[in-house]
């Protein structure tokens, strides 16, 4: 009687696999309706001031800030795998933004400049799902988003002083930000007093709110939407814009329209670097919150879902006068603590976010800009993960190296290029911990099997055993070559068989199996019969196809079994056969063996 076999699971169809919002529709339910909608309008109260300043980080209109929050928000929410992320316009996308355009545009075309990075960016990022490519960002160290962030942070506090005091900015269009920030402040120039009173009070009283909220337990107290409603109401009644004090003006009472982005080649061009670090920065944040999150609610994540989220964002975006934006981790901290429980949050988000701008934008025009920029402030010190920073440093120079670099070419050069160095010192300093081939050398136990020899273990110089363990490809090259020239410099006169473990050699690739190769020739040629064991599955297959089995002979390789160390004793049965006893077909010759010269095939 044959044992029943459980049904495989279905395959769901393509809709839900690449939409998943419309997978959670399967299961859901009032309660879970309920909660979403809560979740939906806390987060929308939160996004609407905050899309409104980071527009104003980007140079961009504060309209365009809202047409993110809208369109980025819902397209997102419909394809994340995530279902607490929120997309959108964020304080470190937006000043990249504002870095990579500001050198090639002008009032004139500034937003669809940045309508066109949108697109760039989204269509990077769509690239990089389509090549299955999203777990390549377990590569990038983590440190390159802290030494970003905190660079970011320092260049946007240095950067919305000016609008925090008043003070005209200084400097060309070309000009550095340091060269810019040099200029406005040398010599200290005088400050608008009412401007300044403006900002610094948004900033007392935010910290307020949140003193409060932290005292009473309202963690979901609408704080900076408070200091933006109360700023705009003391500039109104008080006359202030009159007075010199800054306002961010009309906003259209409507929502953004349907147009295709303006492909300017020679733009493009221009920005092509800065969009491809705008792409990686973006997946980055993004997957790096989505990650955090799920390790609070155990929800499995697909990671190149959430890159097919961030592009489609993007993508779409741009077909709406929107700017790049990514996963804002204050939103989605605020979702998740407000008990979303469904995708269907961040569109609840995006709906309320347009409700409020269609109906209150003719409210919005006293808004201050000092306001926005205190509030900017605030977020600035939030940004950087301080606790986590210090860890970093405390645990290697690795991190400290990658932090120090990202966060000063941030400041000094520009964010684009921050990310760009970040990800590169971060690979070219994982490669070779990545690239390492580890060495083992091993001794019989006296009952066939073997244990890691220690140094008080006598050795055998007839029959040397040797573990080899990590990647075997191109990285690993120089590692490989020095432990094979260890193995070789262990032999003797009286050495005549090496059993070499490969139970842990994984993924070679054409560098790698020549240098096995190499190494399997020069024991030939001193007639030192080498016997490969622990030969898995995968490797073997290897070993086929580069005709190295054929060359090695079959009765000289030893397929990985079920049991432990069953390979390796087969191995070591054999090297006593060759050590010992001589083949009926071959005589005796010289001091080594003929037999065991032509033994030896291949090693």
């Amino acid at each position: 009687m044959y044992a029943s076999r459980a049904p495989a699971p279905l395959r769901k169809p393509a809709l839900f696999r690449f939409v998943p919002a419309f997978d959670s529709l399967r299961e859901y339910s009032w309660t879970k309706f309920r909660a979403d909608i809560f979740a939906g309008v806390t987060v929308a109260a939160v996004a609407v001031p905050q899309a409104m300043a980071y527009a104003l980080i980007a140079g961009l209109p504060v309209e365009i800030g809202l047409y993110t929050a809208i369109v980025m928000t819902f397209f997102g929410a419909l394809f994340d795998s995530s279902k607490q992320l929120i997309n959108g316009p964020t304080n470190a996308i937006s000043i990249a933004v504002l870095s990579i355009i500001a050198p090639i545009t002008t009032p004139d075309n500034v937003v669809s400049t940045a309508v066109l990075l949108a697109f760039m960016v989204g269509v990077i990022q769509l690239g990089i799902f389509s090549l299955r490519m999203g777990d390549l960002s377990r590569y990038i160290s983590h440190s390159v988003i802290i030494g970003f962030t905190t660079g970011a942070s320092a260049l946007l506090v240095l950067d919305q002083l000016k609008n925090l005091t008043g003070v005209p900015s200084q400097g060309g269009v070309h000009d550095g930000f340091i060269s810019k920030f040099y200029q406005t402040w040398v010599p200290f120039p005088s400050l608008h007093s009412e401007t300044l009173k403006v900002g610094m009070a948004t900033i007392a009283f935010v910290l307020g709110v949140r003193f409060v909220k932290k005292r009473l337990g309202l963690a979901l107290l609408p704080d900076l939407l408070l200091a933006v409603i109360v700023s705009g109401a003391w500039v109104a009644m008080a006359g202030l814009d009159e007075a010199g004090v800054k306002v961010i003006g009309k906003i259209p009472n409507h929502l953004p329209s349907f147009a295709a982005p303006d492909l300017d080649w020679e733009v493009m061009r221009k920005m092509s670097s800065g969009a491809l670090a705008l792409a990686l920065l973006g997946s980055l944040e993004a997957i790096s919150m989505a990650k955090a999150i799920a390790a609070h609610t155990r929800q499995r994540l697909d990671v190149n879902q959430q890159l097919l989220s961030e592009g489609v964002a993007n993508l779409m975006g741009s077909y709406f006068q929107c700017y790049p934006g990514s996963g804002s981790l204050t939103r989605s901290a605020i979702n998740h603590q407000a008990g979303a429980v469904t995708q269907w949050s961040g569109v609840v988000s995006a709906v309320f976010v347009a409700t409020t701008m269609v109906l209150f934008a003719p409210m919005a025009r006293y808004v201050p800009r000092s306001a926005l920029a205190g509030i900017l402030i605030i977020s600035a010190f939030k940004m950087v993960e301080w606790r986590s920073l210090i860890y970093h440093f405390k645990v290697s120079r690795f991190d400290a190296a990658i932090i120090l670099a990202t966060s000063i070419s941030a400041v000094a050069v520009s964010i684009e290029f921050c990310v760009l160095i970040g990800v590169l010192i971060s690979f070219v300093m994982a490669v070779p911990r990545v690239g390492k081939v580890l060495l083992t050398e091993f001794v019989e136990d006296g009952t066939g099997y073997v244990h890691e020899r220690l140094p008080s273990d006598p050795r055998n110089d007839r029959v040397l055993v040797f573990g080899l363990e990590g990647e075997l490809f191109f990285a690993a090259a120089a590692s490989l070559e020095s432990q094979l020239g260890h193995i070789e410099n262990a032999t003797t006169d009286s050495t005549a068989v090496i059993v070499l473990r490969l139970k842990r050699a994984r993924n070679p690739d054409a560098v790698g199996l020549s240098l096995i190769e190499e190494f399997l020739s020069d024991m030939r040629e001193r007639g030192i019969v080498v016997l490969l064991c622990g030969v898995r599955e995968p490797l073997k297959a290897v070993l086929d196809k580069a005709g190295t089995s054929e060359r090695v002979g079959e009765k000289h390789i030893f397929v990985e079994q079920a049991v432990r160390q069953t390979s390796t004793h087969q191995a070591l049965l054999r090297a006593r056969e060759l050590v010992g006893q001589q083949p009926k077909d071959q005589g005796q010759v010289q001091t080594v063996p003929r037999w065991l010269r032509n033994a030896a095939v291949g090693g």
